[in-house]
């Protein structure tokens, strides 16, 4: 058997093929950029069509190649948080508004949840224009036709191929409306919103499956037959991909954005863990949930830098920051792309401090890798807290992957935790697919976990070190 794994993320869409065991196969990978509108006024957008468009071609590639021969599952893994309102034919009313977008506030006349702490606690969630109760009024205000529905990114996309795409259990806790205890849509949450039941997608069942509608199966017919699981946020699977599936080991995750996460055992219906007021908890199934802080700079402010400071590139730029006194690099508040929950620092408050003539590009880019490690620190140690014992951190993602000086710094603001490196970038889709076979705990035993400090580690799906 092979699955096939879509990774349906802010900066890309990809889609690989893996064997029966989750491992990637070699050279079965394709990719496509996704086009991200943003603006000073706080715009985080994609148009849902082009975004779809970019999917049927990784798809297309994919069959092309012969990939898909053989393909008997597929899974994915999701933004959490977007949301795109529909028209009455189906149609996009506007462009999807993803994690990014800070502009959603709550109107006027709502009051917010009547006990803001138990909210918390019963949804994972708060009262925040990251969450589907601020940003489905807002969205009603701004848009010009009436709304009948709303979808997230995710059910968008899928429900443009498959017979049916209901929301899965883990996306629908990305959106600050689901009960995480009763697997119910919360209803607080909904009155918060103002709409109705049937103006949300409805939730995926545990044993969910889709499959093909018949004009795509005829495009693909390698994927006729496939059962297409409930997506995963993207989150919970890197958390998975990374093999932190225990109380015992913590995720940090940097690829666009980044993240710190624990993954615990928590079957619907059972008592949840007490949520500590600065961390969010979503689902990853209907038997485990993940909880954690996420912030919008990560792999971002690499690009950034790289853009605008005219940064040396490869082994130079290592060089150079290894060159960096302990002390170098300057002091930075890398919220370029303002607060994820529960901050309400807007997009823009990144500032750089004590800049000298002989400040360098190196140095502020330092000074941006080194502010996030700290924030990260921070929290996992609010994280550490909800835990009964020592925890150990797994680094991932594609833009750790690409600096080994990131990951030392990572390293040097954990300690003295101990540090290791997942070098898998794949790791959404590798746990996106460990999900849909039912094996989150089989993750733990994961290889590809290495020494923060080793040097250009290889891509185990691309055959070379990440680019």
């Amino acid at each position: 058997m092979k699955i096939l794994a879509i990774d349906l993320g802010t900066s890309s869409v990809r889609g690989l093929v893996l064997d029966a065991d989750a491992n990637p196969l070699p050279g079965a990978l394709a990719r496509r950029k996704v086009r991200l509108t943003m603006a000073d006024d706080g715009t985080g957008t994609v148009d849902g069509p082009g975004y779809l468009a970019c999917l049927v071609e990784c798809l297309d590639e994919l069959a092309g190649a012969g990939h898909l021969r053989g393909v008997e599952l597929v899974a994915s893994s999701g933004q959490w948080h977007s949301v795109l309102p529909l028209g009455s034919d189906g149609e996009p009313l506007g462009p999807v508004l993803t994690w990014l977008d800070t502009r959603p506030a709550p109107l006027a006349r709502s009051a917010g949840p009547a006990d803001p702490d138990a909210f918390h606690q019963r949804t994972g969630t708060w009262w925040h224009r990251c969450y589907w109760s601020v940003r489905l009024p807002w969205l009603r205000e701004h848009t010009t036709t009436p709304v009948a529905r709303f979808v997230g990114l995710v059910e968008y996309v899928l429900g443009a191929l498959l017979d049916e795409a209901p929301m899965s259990i883990s996306m629908a806790s990305g959106t600050g409306l689901l009960d995480l205890h009763t697997l119910a849509w919360d209803v607080e949450a909904c009155a918060l919103t103002g709409i109705r039941p049937d103006e949300l997608p409805p939730v995926a069942p545990a044993d969910w499956r889709g499959r093909l509608r018949p004009e795509h199966a005829r495009r693909w017919p390698d994927l006729t037959d496939a059962r297409w699981a409930g997506p995963v946020g993207d989150g919970a699977a890197s958390n998975v991909g990374s093999g932190c599936v225990g109380p015992g080991r913590a995720a940090v995750t940097v690829g666009t954005s980044a993240a710190v996460r624990l993954l615990q055992r928590a079957p619907a219906g059972t008592p949840l863990p007490p949520l500590p007021d600065e961390l969010w908890r979503y689902r990853v199934d209907h038997d485990h949930v993940v909880t954690g802080a996420a912030y919008s700079c990560g792999g971002n402010l690499f690009a950034w830098a790289n853009r605008e400071l005219r940064l040396p590139a490869g082994a130079e730029l290592e060089a150079a920051l290894d060159r960096l006194p302990p002390d170098g690099p300057v002091p930075a508040d890398p919220r370029f792309g303002g607060d994820r929950p529960p901050g309400l620092a807007p997009a823009g408050s990144g500032q750089l401090r004590g800049l000298g003539f002989g400040t360098t590009a190196v140095d502020i880019l330092a000074g941006l890798m080194t502010g996030l490690c700290r924030m990260v620190a921070d929290d996992l140690a609010v994280l550490e807290s909800t835990v009964e014992q020592p925890t150990e951190v797994v680094l991932g993602g594609g833009a750790l992957a690409g600096s080994r000086w990131w990951r030392q710094a990572f390293a040097a603001a954990f300690a003295p935790r101990p540090v290791w490196h997942q070098r898998n970038p794949e790791i959404g889709a590798t746990g996106a697919a460990l999900v849909a076979l039912g094996r989150i705990a089989e993750a733990a035993q994961l290889g590809g976990i290495s020494r923060t400090d080793e040097p250009n580690p290889p891509n185990p799906v691309a055959g070379s070190p990440p680019q």
